[in-house]
Parts: structure tokens; sequence; C-alpha cells
């Protein structure tokens, strides 16, 4: 099968989001063949190169969001006003407003302006594979006078009319970005070319929503290819519980500028439209989407995703570095408690630290260690600021640059003497803690889970769907309700040592990264069995190529021989080695489109 993997600011980046997800996933399909489609976020990502690629990828295309290109396109009359008329059609729908109503079933949901809002974006994705890129038409003065005319027009948004000039550049640019993908020459339908494009995968899989799943949106409308969407968070979210604003002013190096101003609402109400309408359309074209979790689920839902179309598929982790720690238990201190993760605000440490404070009174024997890193300039002022406070509520024992008296409170960072690795950390903690106010999946909680840890944890994100009942979980921001249960686990080690039995079982058979691989492999053998053959690959009688290798290659009996004689007419001969279906199977991939 050839898989196009859409990523955006991710694999195959070293310093990309999700890529250790995105490499464990195709390593662990050695059988597919994967051609990366990667749109990058900044100058110094890309000049931080690649991860080392396996063989099974095919092929890497990469393209900046993070610059305006000027593709040097001058569209004719022709071009120009049917750049008018989808811009015009596209402004008018977000100056509307009327996200879908997601209390309405999808099935007898209303979807006038998701159709408009739809019919618009293919046709400035048709003008652009027709015409050449629409850099400078999204550029222009036409299109902030055409959302000016969409902002004004009766009926509008009464935010949308309030919306000034500065407003609009901000939006019109903010569009612009968002709307680079449509410009790519990724789609194409070459199936032979060492630089094919989309119409030649059998599937495409976005590691996000938003500009990657984009461009397997225009595959799925020019070529017809299935989509699978998979969020471990989900954008829109993450854009609504942002400032809502454009991206800042980006320096020579792409870096976002200091000078950010707080966007204006006419700015945030018109790209809260427009991204909303961007992941319906998403989840309305998509074969598949798997959240993560069912955090990310509901919102997904809430944003009109079909429930019927949903998969939850946990992300998968590396057991094997924890596994030691899991198979002694009983080596830790039995009065330490141990927080893992970035220092920011959002990981409430000073909850913590009050809430540790109580803990002494009752258990004066008890450590709190306090590991990570601080994450950028607010989190080094976050975590100056812990410190101050520990000062302050351990007054008389203050001593050495990183503890608070003889180490009732430490801070400390993996590498340190004191935690060299991970598992280090985990192994030193008779409990523990996650204190956050806002957390999506609580990758820390499910290291301490291999670690066979009992922990406790604040009710936030995915946390009680990941626990399962296999830890202590309390209201956020209640150091009482913290401190009360890091008490009764310090004094109960038997019950610790049920919860950190019963924690570790649960994690090696729900989040490790086999697990996920194989979620995956069914997926992507389901989606492509229900898809059409495509029509624009062809073998060498000219005749349109299915998927390669049927799934029930897989099934024992006549089709193991069936796939083999097919495969045989396309693959080349090969030397002795696995047996003949595997041989069959593999074969086949490799001469798939």
């Amino acid at each position: 099968m050839r898989v196009g993997l859409l990523t955006e600011g991710g694999y195959p980046y070293v310093s990309g989001e999700a890529g250790v997800w995105c490499d464990r996933l195709v390593r662990g399909l050695g059988r597919h063949r994967f051609d990366v489609y990667a749109l990058s976020r900044a100058a110094h990502q890309e000049e931080a190169g690649w991860v080392e690629l396996p063989p099974q990828v095919g092929q890497v295309r990469t393209a900046p969001l993070w610059k305006a290109g000027d593709d040097g396109v001058a569209h004719g009359r022709r071009a120009r006003r049917r750049f008018a008329e989808c811009y015009e059609e596209l402004a008018a729908v977000l100056c509307e407003g009327g996200a879908p109503d997601s209390a309405v079933p999808s099935e007898t949901r209303s979807t006038p302006q998701a159709d408009r809002f739809a019919n618009a974006l293919y046709g400035l994705a048709e003008l652009a594979r027709n015409e050449g890129g629409l850099g400078r038409a999204l550029r222009s003065e036409g299109a902030v006078r055409a959302l000016e005319r969409a902002c004004r027009a009766p009926g509008a948004l009464r935010t949308a009319r309030a919306a000034r000039v500065p407003d609009l550049l901000a939006v019109a640019a903010h569009l612009e970005r968002a709307l680079r993908p449509l410009s790519l020459d990724w789609y194409d339908d070459h199936g032979g070319d060492e630089r094919a494009g989309l119409g030649s995968v059998d599937l495409c899989h976005a590691t996000s929503g938003g500009a990657a799943a984009l461009t397997g949106l225009l595959a799925r409308h020019f070529f017809d290819v299935p989509l699978l969407v998979t969020e471990y968070g989900v954008r829109l979210r993450t854009h609504y519980l942002s400032a809502g604003g454009p991206p800042p002013p980006a320096g020579s190096d792409g870096t976002p500028s200091a000078e950010a101003a707080p966007a204006a609402p006419a700015v945030r109400a018109l790209l809260a439209a427009f991204h909303g309408r961007l992941a319906a359309e998403t989840y309305r074209q998509a074969a598949c989407v798997t959240p993560g979790n069912a955090h990310a689920r509901r919102w997904q839902e809430r944003c009109g995703a079909d429930r019927a179309k949903l998969r939850t598929v946990y992300p998968g982790m590396e057991a094997s570095p924890f596994a030691e720690v899991g198979d002694a238990p009983d080596a830790a201190d039995p009065y330490t408690l141990v927080r893992v993760g970035r220092v920011e605000p959002a990981k409430d440490l000073v909850s913590l630290l009050h809430a540790f404070a109580e803990i002494r009174r009752e258990e004066p024997r008890a450590r709190l260690r306090i590991v990570g890193a601080a994450s950028g300039a607010e989190g080094r002022a976050y975590l100056g600021h812990c410190r101050m406070l520990a000062a302050q509520l351990f007054p008389d024992e203050a001593d050495g640059p990183h503890c608070v008296g003889d180490n009732p409170v430490s801070f400390e960072e993996v590498g340190d003497p004191e935690a060299p690795t991970l598992a280090d950390v985990y192994a030193a903690g008779a409990v523990i803690v996650l204190s956050s106010v806002v957390e999506g999946f609580p990758v820390g909680l499910v290291e301490a889970m291999f670690c066979g840890r009992a922990t406790v944890s604040t009710d936030v994100g995915a946390v009680v769907e990941v626990i399962g009942g296999t830890g202590l979980v309390v209201p956020p921001r209640n150091p009482r309700a913290l401190a009360e249960a890091c008490v009764a686990l310090l004094r109960d080690p038997e019950r610790r040592a049920r919860l950190g039995a019963a924690a570790r079982a649960r994690a090696l058979e729900l989040f490790t990264v086999e697990q996920n691989v194989a979620a995956f492999h069914r997926l992507y053998l389901e989606l492509v069995a229900q898809a059409p053959v495509s029509p624009y690959v062809l073998d060498d009688g000219g005749e349109p190529r299915p998927f390669a290798v049927p799934a029930e290659a897989r099934l024992p009996g006549l089709w193991i021989d069936l796939a083999a004689r097919g495969a045989a007419r396309h693959a080349p001969a090969r030397t002795p080695g696995p047996p003949p279906w595997e041989a069959a199977s593999v074969g086949a991939t490799e001469g798939a489109r």
C-alpha cells in the first residue's frame, strides 16, 4: 500500500511535533510505502534537518508555511474574476457565522453554509491548480476589499460589521497563510514519477487538522483518495484557547516577533469562523477520524464530526525504558512524591506546593521532587516564582541551589546527577503527582503507569480515561484534596502496590507502540478495501491498478496462492527469504502505486 503521510511542523523534521509518534508508525509498518508530504513552520526547523528515515519512506516533499513565496503568477481577467467570486463567497460565509449545530444529528443537519464554504474553497483550489498559485491574489487589495464588502453586507455578524481596516488586513493576512497549501504542486497523478503527487497514493493520512488536513482534502477532491485524520490534540480547540489572532509578524528567520498585539474581537470572530468551517469540512470528507482520547473525541463531535467515523486510537509509547523499574516496584523511597513534566503555569505547581505544605504537617518525612524544564520565558518566570514560594513555605530549611532545606522540595531536570534518566526519576517516587489545570493526553502518567507507580492526578483532559480507576483523581486547583489523597497513599503501602500493579497492566494493554501501530494497520486495510479503484494509476497494460495486496491475502487458504500469482506478474524476482505469502506481500507492495 502507498500511504501519503501529511504533516505540519512535524515528521520528518528533527524538531517536529509528534515526530516520534510518526517515526514509530512508519517503522512499524514496514510492508507499506510512505510518501511524506511535510509543511514546515519556521526556518530553524528546516535548518535542523530530518530524522533518519527508514527504507519504506519512498519520497519526501516539503513546503514552508512560515513565508509567503512569490510564485510570480499574474492571472488573466477570467482567472481574476473567478478568484473574486470564490473569495467573496468564502468571506461571506465567514461573516455570516452560524457554526454547525452539534445538537442536531449529523444525518439531518442542514449544510447550506458548509456547502458554500466547500464550493468556495475547492473553487480556489481548482483555480490554483489550473492557473497557478494564489499568493499574489490572496495578498492583493482586491482580497481585502472583498472581505470588507462581506463584513458590511446585510446579515453579517455584528462583530464582523465592526471590523476596521487594520482588522481586515489582519484577517486577510491570516487567510493568505492558511490557504497557502492550495498553491502547492503536490496535486498531480503521475504514479510512476519519483516526484509523484497525492493522486498516486492509496490513502492520505493527515497527522493533524488544519493545513495538513487541507492537503488531504484537496487529494480527496481531485482524485477521490480516502482521507484518514489523526488528532491527538484537536487543532480547533487549540485555536479557540489561543488569542485567536493572526500569526505575529515574523523575522527573517521565521520566528514570531515579540510585538504581537492581542487580536480585536472582529479578527477573533472571523478567524474562529474560518477554522471552524475548515474543521467541519475536514470531518465531513474524512473517511475516518482517529482522536487520541475521549476528551478529543467530544471536541470533534461538538465541531461537527460524525460519530460513526470516529475511532479512538491511543498514542503509542515505548514501554521498554521503564520495564526494569516496573519489575522492581518496592525500590522507591516510601516518603517521596515525584512530579514530572514541563514547568509552566498550566501545570499549577503553586497548588502542588501548597498541598505539599499540608502533606509535611501530616508526614514530616515526606519529600517532593519537581522534575522538568521550564518552557520559554513564561516558564522560566514561573519557575522562579515557584522557587520563591517554596522558600516562603519552608523558611527554616533553605539551603543549596536546587533544594529547600534537607530536600523537602527539589527542582531538577532530567540529566542532573540526581535524575540521570526518566526511569530513575520514577523509580525514586512512591507516588507520582500531576496537578495540572489544562492537560491533553497525560504522557507523564502513562510513563508512571509503565513503572508500576501509584498516581494522584487532577481531573482534567484525558486523565480519568487514562487512569481508568488505577489511581486517585481530585478536582483541579484544590490543594487540600490533593494533599489528602497523597497522604492516604503515603500511609498505605499495600494500596500503593495494588494500584501500581493495576496501572502497569492497564498501560501495557492500551498504550504501547505495538497497540498503536496495529490499530492503524487495521484502519489502513479497512479504508483502502472500501475505496474504489483509482482511475489515475495504471498498470503496464493501461488498466487501472487496484490495491496491490488485498486484505484477503492475510487469510490462509486459496487467497494466498491467488495473491502470489497476482503479485508475481508485477514484482521483480526476489532472493529466497520470508515465507511465500510474505514475499508476495512485500514484492507487491514495492510495486504498488
